[in-house]
C-alpha cells in the first residue's frame, strides 16, 4: 500500500491557486485538500493548473453555519457536493450535519450524501470534528451501527478535546471508528486544545506517542482491507487553532513548517508495513 501525503489549503487562502500548486509541489506533498473559493478566477486556474500537475485534488465540503431547517441545510449541502464534483476530485472529505440535531435528523442528512455518492461515483468521507454529527467518538459509534459502512476522515483531535480525556475508557468507539477509517488528517491535540502549540516537544511527547499509535491502528487496518493507496493530510491550522502571541495573531510556530515537518516525521515512522 502507498501513503500520499496532503497539503491543506487552509490556511493558504489569499495566494494564488498557481502560487499554491507551486509551493506544494516543491514541498514534496502528493495531493492537495481545497475548500474551494467560490471565485471564478481561482477555480478556472486550480483546474489548470492541476493538469499539468502530478497532484491528485480532494475536495473539501464545509458550510458557514446558518440559522436554517435541516431540509434547508441538506440542500445547501447537496449543491455544494455537486459544485465540489466539478472538479473530480478523488474523493470529497465532508463537514457534515451538526451536533444539535437530532439522531434522525443527522440520519437523513447522511442518506442525502449517500444518494450524492450514488449519483456521482465519488466517495464522501466524513470528518471527525466538533460541531459536526460525529463530534465524538461513542457518537460515531451510533451512526456506524445504523450505517456500517458509513467512511471516515479521522480527525481524532476533536474527540480528544470534547471527551476531556485521550480516550482511554472510550476503546471500543474508537475502534469502530478506525475500523470504518478512509482518510486520516494528522494533528496532535492534547485534552484541552484541539491542537497543541509544537507536537515535537517534550511536554507533548505523550500525546504525540499516543496518535501516532492511533495513525498506525488506522494505517494498518487500511492494508488489512487491501488498499493500494492512503491519503493522510498534516493538518496543523492557522489562527485561531495555532497558539499566537498576546494582543497579536502572530502565530508561536510556522503552520506551513509545521505541517511539513509533520510529514516529514510521519514517512520516518514507517507506517506502512513491509
Amino acid at each position: 500500500m502507498k501513503l500520499k501525503y496532503v497539503c491543506p489549503f487552509w490556511g493558504q487562502e489569499g495566494i494564488t491557486a498557481k502560487n499554491f500548486i507551486h509551493k506544494v509541489t516543491n514541498a514534496g506533498y502528493n495531493a492537495v485538500e481545497v475548500n474551494i473559493p467560490v471565485e471564478n478566477n481561482f477555480e478556472t486556474e486550480l483546474k489548470s493548473v492541476l493538469n499539468n500537475s502530478k497532484l491528485d485534488l480532494i475536495g473539501q465540503q464545509w458550510l458557514q453555519p446558518l440559522k436554517e431547517s435541516v431540509t434547508e441545510y441538506s440542500k445547501r449541502l447537496e449543491e455544494r457536493l455537486y459544485k465540489l464534483a466539478e472538479f473530480n476530485p478523488i474523493f470529497i472529505n465532508s463537514h457534515t450535519g451538526r451536533d444539535f440535531f437530532k439522531f434522525e435528523e443527522n440520519c437523513s442528512v447522511l442518506e442525502t450524501v449517500f444518494k450524492f455518492e450514488e449519483k456521482t461515483g465519488i466517495n464522501v468521507y466524513h470528518e471527525t470534528h466538533r460541531g459536526r454529527f460525529n463530534y465524538s467518538a461513542q457518537t460515531t459509534e451510533n451512526f456506524i451501527d445504523k450505517f456500517p459502512n458509513l467512511k471516515l476522515t479521522a480527525d481524532f483531535s476533536h474527540w480528544t478535546v470534547v471527551s476531556e480525556s485521550l480516550l482511554e475508557d472510550q476503546m471500543q468507539s474508537l475502534k469502530k471508528a478506525i475500523n470504518n477509517t478512509q482518510y486520516l488528517h494528522a494533528r496532535v491535540a492534547d485534552t484541552q486544545r484541539s491542537q497543541v502549540n509544537y507536537p515535537f516537544s517534550k511536554e507533548n511527547h505523550i500525546f504525540l506517542k499516543t496518535f501516532t499509535n492511533w495513525w498506525q491502528q488506522v494505517i494498518t487496518n487500511a492494508q488489512t482491507l487491501s488498499k493500494d493507496t492512503f491519503y493522510i493530510c498534516p493538518e496543523f491550522g492557522p489562527y485561531p487553532y495555532m497558539p499566537y502571541q498576546p494582543n497579536t495573531t502572530k502565530h508561536l510556530v510556522n503552520q506551513w513548517d509545521l505541517n511539513v515537518k509533520m510529514m516529514q516525521y510521519l514517512k520516518q515512522q514507517n507506517l506502512v508495513v513491509k
